[in-house]
């Protein structure tokens, strides 16, 4: 695209882009739809809602489309077309609730209409901000939509899942969601989109989980089948998405804390999966979240079996010390702790050594880090230094700060 100038008045005063839906506020200035909802919706929790521009104490939250400004700017982006402008599509007027109200009536009056409407419904809630907030305060849809996974039409599950999933839901529905159908039915039925769905549908599915999983009660936390931990796993190891990803592992941190959940992932296959993760990626959250569950798993002596199978593991865990966020060295200084008290074969003593694990923990001792980890640094490097302190494979100028026994 051209670099040119677009005239002041068609730019958003919030976002100071291109108007593509300008609406008017009781103060008389004109925003973006999008950006002014954005806006007022983060105001709700207040007592006074503000003009962004103005500051002024907004008489009422009502908008007003602004046509005249509108058309202007198509017509502005209809003449610049030769400088790449896209011309400004007319956009469509928020639903509402009775629209909304209408089409679960009609579904629930006419089952083979079903698929139609949920087809329409996925189509509000992805149009705009404003539409998934309106989905989200007609009561019934939530209700409806997980009747629509509990149906065996597998167009039907995908499509409600991908709605439920972008929807702020309220702890009080997802709690519902997931305890309110015994046997565990409705996790069942999203068990099958794990398996059988496409990459789209078992990222939405993975991200609804974890958000009722937030809020399930203990006795659903303890009674998930190995399967569960299974899918969950692939989805980590098919790597659908950034955003599954993480919600798989913030999902795996709910549960593996609750009765024997570390022992299910672990057969699960969790364990090399989130090594092999650790490996590959270098961004600071996701490694965080991959130490907290694999510090979890090895909390069982499965998991610390299959910690030190893998040819990479211990490798790995030197690796991310220091080198990542102090959080990052304190979880994979607990895992190694939870190795050596528990673990300690010859053959990983002298595989810490060699992959230089011990040089770590005494490089720990002498920079910043936490006391706790420090401790726990100090604690390990003891615990061994009969086999540990006369070692070549430590470096000279780091043998100073190994803690005498």
């Amino acid at each position: 695209m051209d670099e040119i100038d677009i005239p002041y008045h068609f730019l958003c005063p919030i976002s100071m882009e291109l108007m593509r839906d300008p609406v008017t506020i009781s103060t008389g200035i004109t925003y973006d739809r999008e950006n002014i909802e954005r806006w007022l919706f983060s105001c709700k929790n207040n007592n006074t809602t503000t003009c962004p521009a103005t500051k002024q104490v907004l008489s009422s939250k009502e908008v007003t489309p602004n046509h005249t400004l509108r058309r202007l700017i198509q017509a502005w982006c209809t003449l610049n077309a030769s400088h790449g402008i896209e011309r400004i599509p007319t956009p469509k007027p928020p639903v509402d609730k009775s629209q909304i109200v209408k089409l679960l009536n009609k579904a629930k009056e006419f089952p083979n209409m079903q698929l139609n409407c949920l087809r329409r419904l996925r189509s509000i809630a992805f149009e705009n901000e404003s539409n998934k907030r309106c989905l989200e305060a007609v009561g019934g849809v939530v209700e409806f939509l997980a009747a629509s996974i509990m149906d065996e039409d597998g167009n039907n599950i995908e499509i409600a899942v991908e709605i439920l999933s972008t929807l702020k839901i309220s702890e009080t529905h997802l709690g519902n969601l997931i305890n309110n159908h015994d046997g565990g039915e409705f996790v069942e039925a999203l068990m099958q989109v794990l398996r059988d769905g496409n990459y789209q549908s078992r990222a939405s599915t993975t991200m609804l989980l974890k958000s009722m999983f937030e809020v399930a009660d203990p006795n659903q936390m303890i009674t998930i089948k190995r399967e569960f931990f299974r899918e969950i796993v692939c989805v980590l190891q098919d790597q659908i998405s950034h955003q599954a990803s993480k919600a798989a592992l913030k999902l795996l941190v709910e549960l593996c804390p609750w009765g024997r959940n570390r022992v299910k992932a672990v057969e699960g296959g969790a364990v090399p999966v989130l090594i092999e993760l650790l490996i590959d990626t270098s961004e600071k959250r996701v490694c965080e979240l991959l130490l907290v569950v694999l510090d979890q798993l090895c909390g069982c002596a499965e998991g610390r079996a299959e910690l030190w199978k893998h040819p990479a593991g211990l490798a790995v865990l030197s690796k991310k010390i220091l080198r990542v966020s102090h959080m990052a060295t304190d979880r994979a200084v607990r895992i190694l702790s939870s190795v050596c008290r528990f673990s300690a074969t010859s053959r990983v003593l002298q595989e810490m050594l060699q992959v230089g694990v011990v040089s770590k923990l005494c490089l720990v001792l002498q920079v910043e880090s936490s006391l706790k980890t420090k401790e726990r640094a100090r604690w390990i490097l003891k615990l061994h230094s009969r086999v540990w302190k006369n070692s070549s494979c430590i470096p000279a100028h780091l043998l100073s700060s190994y803690p005498s026994s």
